[in-house]
């Protein structure tokens, strides 16, 4: 097969979860072309993930890091999808690195990969808390008022996109931008690119202490509303 599929996903302070998320992902690249690669963000972390990735490189070839991102969520995210446009991806897949997704839901978004712009998960049950889902309930609500999109799940982080679609909407943000899987499914929804939700099992976390707080993700939050007003703007 041709098609060249980036799977990329941010990490920090993952040493408990990264060798083993990494020997999960990694034999999917074989679905895709001879090109495909994954490529993991890490900058930041205070713990060993990132000696442990630098051992995996040795014997895994199509493992990239970076390493010169800066250390929050969201700007790793944009660097990574930046990274994986400029490096000649067709299919580009986000996931997050703690373990909570699982790999074999990923071959149904790759059979459908074709009829859509992009496939995006919908977490329909949980299990990181119920404090989660309700602020994920919480931005979708948002969304509708500001942007007038209807979405099940907004920020899920299982998405298969098409590169250059995507490349449409991810230079609309700054590059420390913290929410961008949220404006991209805006994105994505607003303009009416063709997309499809599929419903993911979302676990709780194997090992170690999610970064991202309650009280951070309300902080978050609080900044979001004033820049959903300036992307609303610049929208219209």
């Amino acid at each position: 097969m041709n098609d060249i599929l980036y799977i990329v996903m941010p990490a920090y302070n993952e040493e408990k979860n990264i060798e083993t998320t990494v020997k999960q992902w990694y034999p999917l690249l074989r679905i895709g072309g001879v090109k495909s690669k994954l490529v993991v963000a890490d900058s930041g972390s205070t713990d060993s993930t990132h000696d442990i990735l630098l051992k995996l490189a040795e014997s895994y070839e199509d493992l990239i890091i970076l390493s010169d991102t800066k250390k929050e969520h969201g700007p790793k995210v944009i660097a990574l999808y930046d990274f994986a446009i400029k490096s000649g991806a067709e299919y580009i897949f986000q996931t997050d690195s703690d373990g909570q997704t699982n790999p074999d839901e990923f071959y149904v978004f790759w059979e459908h990969r074709k009829e859509y712009a992009a496939i995006f998960g919908n977490r329909k049950e949980r299990g990181d808390g119920n404090k989660r889902a309700f602020i994920e309930h919480v931005v979708c609500l948002l969304l509708k008022l500001y942007f007038g999109v209807n979405v099940p799940d907004a920020n899920a982080p299982f998405r298969l996109m098409r590169a250059q679609v995507l490349k449409n909407y991810i230079y609309k943000l700054p590059s420390d931008f913290n929410i961008p899987n949220i404006m991209i499914t805006t994105y994505f929804s607003y303009y009416r690119e063709k997309i499809k939700f599929l419903t993911i099992s979302f676990n709780a976390r194997r090992e170690g202490k999610n970064s991202i707080n309650i009280s951070k993700i309300i902080k978050i939050g609080w900044k979001a509303l004033g820049d959903f007003g300036r992307l609303r703007k610049e929208m219209r």
